[in-house]
């Protein structure tokens, strides 16, 4: 995530949730969020942005796995299992076999495309499921945003995944949403 930082939370908001969703298809969390955070940032301390360009965050998930982003990382997703690693971008592995094996039927498949914004025009037409549905867009858009939190507090945060709130910790959870301006906002639409 080589950027400069954008506006939000920056460069982990604007990008992180892509790097998030597919890192949660090998880790089998695309449907939760983590139970910890711990993350630490560097934030300017002058210009027009205030939010973080360089930062290492660590979430674990109740699976026993964790998830480890950094600003330093250049895009890539490595997978790291007993038997070995595997990276995507560049395509590597600990063991060259690895990238030519071929997966079984009985093995799991996932959804290919070779666009995401045709498979969204078909979903709309078919009604199927997008390649990335809407539950683990949230998800992964959600663990960008608990990562910024912890960034700010500098410290683990515990998280409940399944009520999606921060444990014990009233500051932070109050920082997952904000008033809405009436009459704009989720709040105020006719039903």
């Amino acid at each position: 995530m080589d950027e400069a930082p954008s506006f939000g939370a920056g460069g982990i908001t604007n990008t992180g949730q892509h790097y998030i969703d597919v890192a949660a298809w090998g880790m089998n969390t695309e449907y939760t969020g983590p139970v910890s955070v711990e993350a630490v940032g560097r934030f300017p301390r002058s210009g027009i942005f205030d939010v973080p360009s360089d930062f290492l965050i660590k979430a674990v998930y109740e699976n026993d796995l964790t998830l480890y982003m950094s600003s330093l990382y250049s895009g890539a997703i490595r997978y790291e299992g007993t038997e070995g690693w595997i990276t995507t971008q560049p395509f590597e592995a600990s063991d060259p076999k690895i990238l030519t094996s071929e997966i079984k039927e009985n093995e799991i498949h996932l959804l290919q495309t070779d666009s995401m914004y045709a498979n969204w025009l078909d979903c709309i037409k078919t009604r199927k499921p997008t390649l990335v549905p809407a539950e683990v867009a949230h998800r992964s858009c959600s663990v960008a945003l608990l990562s910024d939190i912890a960034m700010i507090f500098i410290q683990k945060t515990v998280l409940d995944p399944a009520k999606e709130k921060f444990k014990n910790d009233a500051e932070a959870t109050a920082m997952l949403s904000r008033p809405q301006r009436k009459p704009y906002g989720t709040n105020y639409i006719k039903r």
